[in-house]
């Protein structure tokens, strides 16, 4: 069977993965928790083929850390999992009760969206967090991983596919497809398949943004900045820095620029500059910048247009701003509109920062790396979402639910209205 008539199946097995109760769809996540630590041996000798094949075909650094599914990605999924089952349905919430005229009256109720094809690169432990929030919110997923995690990924689909049934998942609640050439067929699937949401380099988002008529969730890339403030605590800000650079520099929400404010830059870029290099982070930056750190650490000086560049790699941009609404341009500019931090005591500079950064996330005093569903209280995230429709930032639950109107009438018809005869009153229910 090939995808397009995979997915019609899915379409029709929609309906009946949306009406299980809350109940039915936490046993199912409860059997998924269950069968990955059954599997636990079966899924990390299948990653390590991976790792090995990817090494052996010359795969960069920076994504064999993403390729990698070990017994800390395994309990980081697990307490992903144990998380979703206890937040609250998702399904069924009241967001608006209104009665129009005498007997009739509106709800907004949240929904499923219905069918979700997730197409992602590398990071297998996606494919367990982008699953479970399926079945938590209701929805069949498509899922296409990268080529790398090949084994990894097909163990895991079937691990959480067969204990998803088992626990009373319609059989089209999941679908794996594998093939390379299956992702294009996938895009045509518009009249099957409700939203997709890519995940991985800019260029893989965008070819999928560009090839498909249906809807399409998720961002680019993850170019994030912090700004330090002349009213910058330092001691606050040089773990700030390195943690958001460092702590997993794969990430889209790790930090790839830096911007200082002139008034403070002569004190504390070379302390912060000082403490990347201790990190073991290669620095690049304006010939201004360039003249402070260069007496505590090499810095290779770069031109304006490279602050596009999104390193994932232990490298960072570094720019002298003369103030917040500078720092703020160069945001707007160069930035991905994913997560931008703000280093600073003053309430009001930190208040215009983040009203005037055009992001999803827009922090003070705390690193860019916050930025992601587990962290938020989402349970997980099947992704980063940078627009402005639908669902913004991490996300979660409540990005994976539309809604629907349902309206209850005794018998009332329009033309009573447009005739003058009736008058709508509308009145807000509790």
């Amino acid at each position: 069977m090939n995808i397009k008539e995979a997915t019609k199946k899915m379409k029709q097995d929609s309906s009946r993965m949306a009406a299980l109760s809350l109940e039915e769809r936490n046993r199912a996540l409860e059997a998924v928790t269950r069968a990955l630590q059954k599997n636990r041996e079966r899924i990390f000798a299948a990653n390590r083929e991976d790792m090995d094949a990817a090494k052996a075909s010359g795969v960069p650094e920076s994504v064999m850390k993403r390729l990698k599914f070990d017994e800390h990605k395994l309990e980081d999924v697990l307490a992903g999992i144990e998380g979703l089952i206890g937040l609250p349905d998702p399904i069924g919430k009241v967001q608006l009760a209104r009665e129009l005229d005498e007997g009739l009256k509106l709800y907004r109720v949240s929904c499923p969206i219905g069918v979700i094809g997730i197409i992602f690169e590398a990071r297998p432990d996606a494919l367990v967090q982008i699953s479970s929030l399926c079945i938590k919110s209701g929805n069949c997923a498509v899922l296409k991983g990268g080529k790398e995690t090949a084994r990894t990924n097909r163990v895991l689909f079937e691990t959480i596919y067969q204990a998803a049934l088992q626990a009373g998942a319609p059989e089209g609640c999941m679908l794996q497809a594998e093939q390379h050439n299956e992702i294009d067929e996938l895009l045509s699937c518009h009249g099957s398949v409700d939203l997709l949401i890519p995940r991985g380099s800019n260029q893989f988002v965008q070819y999928i943004m560009n090839n498909t008529k249906i809807p399409v969730m998720g961002h680019a890339d993850g170019i994030c900045h912090i700004y330090v403030d002349q009213d910058a605590d330092l001691s606050k800000a040089v773990p700030v820095i390195v943690d958001a650079k460092t702590q997993y520099t794969a990430a889209c929400n790790a930090a790839e620029t830096l911007l200082v404010n002139r008034a403070c830059a002569a004190e504390m870029l070379p302390v912060i500059a000082a403490a990347l290099k201790d990190a073991g982070v290669k620095i690049r930056g304006t010939r201004e910048a360039a003249e402070l750190i260069r007496p505590v650490a090499e810095c290779e000086v770069m031109e304006e247009e490279e602050f596009h560049t999104e390193y994932l790699d232990m490298v960072i941009s570094v720019k002298l701003v003369e103030d917040v609404q500078e720092a703020i341009a160069h945001i707007n500019q160069y930035g991905s509109h994913h997560t931008d931090s703000i280093l600073t005591e003053n309430r009001e500079t930190a208040e215009l920062f983040m009203q005037l950064v055009d992001s999803a996330g827009v922090y003070q005093n705390c690193s860019t790396r916050f930025a992601d569903g587990f962290r938020y209280g989402f349970g997980a995230e099947v992704g980063i979402s940078t627009g402005k429709i639908h669902a913004r930032g991490p996300v979660g639950l409540e990005g994976l639910v539309t809604y629907k109107y349902r309206l209850f009438g005794q018998g009332h018809i329009v033309g009573d209205y447009a005739s003058g005869k009736k008058q709508f009153h509308f009145k807000e229910l509790q």
